[in-house]
């Protein structure tokens, strides 16, 4: 079914075949999902403004540990950093759960929901308990090989055989066209599902110029998918069964997926939970949006409220190992929807080291092995009385749903030094300490202690095989010394599915190797882009009148659009693959010719407003002038301003006239083909001129005058003659008040 060329390599992995930079490239499936996870961080960077780093990446519940860490290897060439692995009825729950207010509190019987995800390759459906600020889940079965591509495959089949027989022509013979018929056998069932009368199907040249056309009804749609439907309903009622929940304990059904929008899958949920879907969660986003909820929750930047999420284990584990001492060899560690994260610790008695192999107890319908790994237990020794040594191996399963041997403690006895006896005395009054505090905490916050007694992590003694004659338990509590202990931890070697290191380390050199080729075409791209770019709109400007054309000689002109055409023409011929400095240099040249008209278009356009600017700015100044010399000696509105300074700006009034009328001049009998003698750019630094020397003069304040100091009457006759004094000056005057605001020289002149 796949549209590209797929080869089995030497280690029995897939091989994709890809046409890349004109060469063909065979890559793993770990590197098409990360070149897949490099666009998507690119998109995210350029809507986000901002860099992607961290991540929450949705996988189905029923991947295996190789698919899982598959994908976890695929984020890693693509530098993304995982928080977790999220299951998807996980992330739908939690979408679900985390804004209802009504949930039961956590002393009361739970919310159960069931999730029916169809989606467009596979169908889960989930079983959820909800409590206030938690949710866990309960069950979980799915159909890997059941979804909406299904029914398009079964569609476009039945269409196939209808085309060979009236057309006479098989798309199965051409990739492209087959593919198209699935998009258009997608829509007609989206239309089925809102419509149940007959259907028509036309696709325009479809092969070999010939246009197709088919029909169909809904009928005829679910007669054909009869068998998809009854695996639906036992996928629903295998679900139902695994949860142990009758149906009065369920609350409501929830719909996810664009596939459970068919009507026959709605009709089937509702047989089977006998009540009524809901569509209350958005059917293509809920996914999406629960990874997002969860990623917000595991980041230490962004504040969402305390939800617990207990995810389940979709398979049966079980290890196995060479048997000793009468075991069984085999033992499942964890069962069937088992809550995660999870550890069991478990121990065995050895004088060598040994190996537990670790596989799926049943097995999955859509992957070939059962194996998950293989992990050895190194440096396991004797004691040194020659007996089995006591090893402590912690199994666990993380948030990602992968199962890892996560320690692995060698148990000795042995009479301690002084030194380590004192060590061991200082640890212990440590331990005391801590649990001290811890219990003053607890004692403090009794909510605290009941979470940290349900939580899922625990510890326990699992499958221990019978202690031979002198272990260290026969020593308790007969009256003998107890032996002191020590732990050692043991290497363990893993063999197991995913890329090495050195595997890992050159699938990312070749990632960014090809990200940075990526880059070198995309700037090859836009350089010979921008030179088209160029070529078409400096053409079109030059057969406008209105643009560019009176702006450039008629010889110039026709000597600079042959060299357009003969651009253009280079362009689509030699210079269709060339390097980006080549495209560049081309630009430059062209640029070099194209610009000054566009220049000299601008300056013509630009230059009129300038010289208003600059003619306005010399006649308000003039209007200030002329009022200066006309309330000599009438008004001292402008007695501040001294002889010098206003001769100093008629010198400049002069002189700025002089110059525009000049430049006037000038350029009125200049042509627009000739490049400007004085540029907009220095009209405007003339008027910048005259404004630094006329504004701070006409604008200058007046000099205060300070208000009389209060002095403490000495004498009657001293308070006379002051007032005697402030009224002689008030009277030379004009019986007019001196004031200290200054009057911007605007405010003298009429603008309008």
């Amino acid at each position: 079914m796949l549209p590209f060329k797929v080869t089995q390599q030497s280690d029995g992995s897939i091989g994709i075949h890809v046409q890349y930079l004109g060469e063909e490239h065979v890559f793993s499936p770990e590197q098409i999902t990360a070149m897949l996870f490099t666009k998507l961080k690119d998109i995210s960077e350029t809507a986000l403004q901002t860099i992607v780093n961290d991540c929450v990446i949705s996988v189905p519940s029923y991947y295996t540990q190789a698919e899982r860490q598959a994908l976890l290897d695929a984020a890693r060439i693509a530098g993304l950093n995982v928080l977790r692995l999220f299951n998807e009825t996980t992330a739908t729950a939690l979408c679900y759960g985390i804004y209802k207010q009504d949930l039961p509190a956590p002393d009361s019987h739970p919310r159960n929901v069931v999730f029916v995800d169809c989606g467009y390759a596979s169908l889960q459906v989930s079983i959820c308990a909800f409590h206030k600020g938690k949710l866990k889940m309960l069950a979980s079965t799915a159909d890997s090989q059941l979804g909406g591509r299904d029914i398009d495959s079964i569609l476009a089949e039945h269409f196939c055989k209808d085309f060979q027989s009236r057309y006479n022509i098989d798309p199965h013979t051409n990739p492209r066209a087959y593919i198209r018929l699935l998009g258009e056998v997608e829509k007609l069932k989206k239309q089925m599902s809102a419509n149940s009368t007959m259907l028509p199907l036309n696709i325009e040249c479809f092969m070999d110029e010939k246009d197709v056309h088919g029909e169909m009804k809904r009928a005829d749609m679910e007669s054909m998918c009869a068998h998809l439907f009854k695996r639906v309903e036992q996928t629903l009622r295998q679900c139902l069964e695994d949860s142990k929940l009758k149906l009065d304990e369920i609350h409501s059904v929830e719909l996810a997926g664009g596939s459970s929008r068919v009507p026959a899958i709605k009709r089937l949920v509702e047989e089977v939970f006998g009540r009524p879907v809901s569509t209350t969660l958005n059917q293509d986003e809920s996914v999406a949006r629960g990874c997002a909820l969860q990623c917000a929750m595991l980041s230490p930047a962004v504040r969402v409220r305390d939800f617990s999420v207990t995810d389940i284990q979709p398979f049966p584990i079980k290890l196995t190992w060479d048997p000793t001492q009468g075991e069984d060899g085999e033992m499942q560690v964890f069962g069937q929807n088992h809550p995660v994260p999870f550890s069991k610790m478990l121990t065995f008695y050895r004088s060598s080291p040994f190996t537990l192999t670790a596989t799926y107890n049943v097995q999955p319908s859509h992957f070939p092995q059962t194996l998950i790994g293989v992990f050895t237990i190194k440096n396991v020794k004797p004691t040194a009385e020659g007996e089995l040594s006591k090893v402590k191996v912690k199994v666990r399963i993380n948030l990602n749903g992968i199962l890892t041997i996560a320690s692995a403690s060698l148990v000795e006895k042995r009479e301690l030094t002084q030194q380590e006896k004192e060590e061991e005395e200082k640890l212990q009054q440590q331990q005391q300490q801590q649990q001290q505090q811890q219990q003053q905490q607890n004692n403090m916050d009794v909510d605290h202690s009941a979470d940290k007694k349900d939580k899922p992590d625990q510890e326990a003694q699992a499958n221990e095989p019978p202690a031979p004659e002198g272990d260290d338990k026969n020593e308790d509590g007969k009256g003998k010394k107890k032996v002191p202990v020590r732990t050692v931890d043991l290497p363990i070697e893993v063999r197991g599915f995913g890329l090495a290191q050195r595997e890992l380390d050159a699938a990312l050199e070749k990632e960014c190797k090809m990200i940075a080729e990526d880059k070198q075409e995309k700037e090859r791209v836009d350089a010979r882009n921008a030179l088209e770019e160029y070529v078409y709109d400096l053409r079109s400007k030059l057969s406008d009148d209105d643009q560019l054309a009176t702006f450039i000689a008629e010889p110039d002109k026709e000597a600079l659009c042959r060299t357009l055409d003969e651009t253009e023409n280079w362009l689509y011929e030699e210079g269709e693959d060339c390097q980006r400095q080549v495209y560049s240099e081309r630009l430059t040249r062209l640029k070099s010719q194209g610009e000054p008209i566009k220049e000299r278009r601008m300056e013509f356009e630009g230059r009129g407003q300038a010289l208003e600017e600059l003619g306005v700015a010399l006649l308000l100044t003039t209007k200030a002038v002329h009022e200066i010399k006309a309330s000599s000696g009438k008004d001292d509105k402008y007695a501040h301003i001294t002889e010098e300074e206003v001769e100093k700006v008629e010198k400049t009034l002069h002189e700025k006239w002089k110059w525009l009328e000049e430049k006037r001049a000038s350029f009125a009998s200049a042509h627009r083909t000739q490049q400007p003698q004085v540029t907009i750019a220095q009209i405007r630094a003339e008027k910048q001129l005259l404004d630094n020397i006329v504004l701070p003069i006409l604008n200058k304040p007046k000099s205060k005058v300070e208000p009389p100091k209060e002095e403490k009457p000495k004498d009657k006759a001293g308070e006379e003659q002051q007032k005697s004094k402030q009224n002689s000056q008030s009277s030379d005057s004009g019986g007019h008040p001196q004031t200290n605001q200054q009057q911007p020289v605007e405010d003298m002149m009429d603008i309008e």
